[in-house]
């Protein structure tokens, strides 16, 4: 029997991504926004967060094309000064770590619940699933601020030190909630099957055959989830970031960006806006898609 795993390597699967001329264009934007993330000491020609190079004298430069070309600032720059090509990609990379660290943190604890809670059963599995149920009754973006504000509380003097923390975790508290309900669920089925009951047999302890037997089996729904989440939590962060409770200014993501152009959108510098938000729409856009592609490649019954 094949596990979600070894069904993902399979030619099949592989297939279906080269058939679906979604999918690939998809995995190339995402691709070429990662790298340029990843890569953005070598990608962009100025460092937006270099205090000591910025030239308040070239605040609100319109893009380069607007000036004949004359301009050496492509797709303009703020109010501040800064090339927003540069800022773009640099804020990318900061939105970017957010979201996927984020995710990272819901998988993590949202799986160890999910298998624990079906696995278990009884009154663990009732305990856990109340907890998931209040969790629910409660907006991602209250949770988030509530955190915040706590942490700025908490940590006055060391909140742009700590934000990205509380920012990771304010994300991954109501985000574990989907991974531990679609595991538990996976969970009730599978350790009822044959090999889970001939691992019992045998004297495997319980720990051993979550890991070893249960959990490759019941990754598939986890894979589609996380990667539709990792949007989720970017645009999460950006809306965090736009209402001045994400990142601090002097390292701005996607989100904050945008907060910064939308001052000045109605007075006509509509690129420190438009295209941060281009940016984020992209990479929400390029993850949703392969999101919807792999639900569809790992489920049999689409095949």
């Amino acid at each position: 029997m094949q596990t979600t795993l070894q069904r993902f390597f399979a030619g099949d699967v592989w297939h279906s991504f080269r058939s679906s001329p979604t999918a690939v264009g998809a995995a190339l934007i995402a691709a070429v926004c990662l790298l340029g993330a990843l890569g953005a000491e070598w990608v962009a020609p100025f460092n937006p967060f270099d205090l000591a190079t910025l030239e308040l004298g070239d605040a609100r430069r319109p893009p380069a094309w607007a000036q004949g070309g004359s301009s050496q600032y492509l797709l303009g720059t703020d109010d501040q000064g800064r090339d927003i090509f540069s800022a773009v990609i640099y804020g990318a990379r900061i939105s970017l770590f957010v979201g996927c660290a984020s995710v990272v943190l819901s998988v993590v604890v949202g799986v160890c619940l999910g298998l624990l809670s079906g696995f278990a059963g009884g009154k663990t599995d009732a305990l856990i699933m109340r907890v998931c149920d209040i969790m629910l009754s409660f907006p991602s973006i209250l949770i988030a601020l509530l955190i915040d504000g706590v942490g700025r509380a908490l940590f006055p003097n060391a909140h742009d030190t700590l934000a990205f923390a509380v920012l990771i975790l304010a994300i991954a508290l109501p985000g574990w909630v989907p991974y531990a309900r679609t595991v538990r669920g996976s969970t009730l089925v599978e350790r009822n099957k044959e090999y889970v009951q001939a691992a019992r047999v045998i004297g495997v302890r319980p720990l051993r055959i979550m890991a070893r037997h249960v959990l490759p089996n019941v990754l598939g729904p986890v894979l589609v989830l996380a990667t539709i989440q990792v949007a989720h939590a970017i645009l999460t962060e950006a809306t965090l970031s736009f209402l001045g409770v994400g990142v601090p200014p002097t390292s701005p993501s996607l989100g904050t960006l945008i907060r910064v152009g939308n001052d000045f959108l109605f007075s006509g510098e509509w690129w420190i806006t438009i295209f941060p938000g281009l940016m984020l729409v992209l990479i929400a856009l390029s993850v949703n898609l392969l999101g919807d592609w792999l639900r569809d490649a790992l489920n049999p019954r689409l095949r």
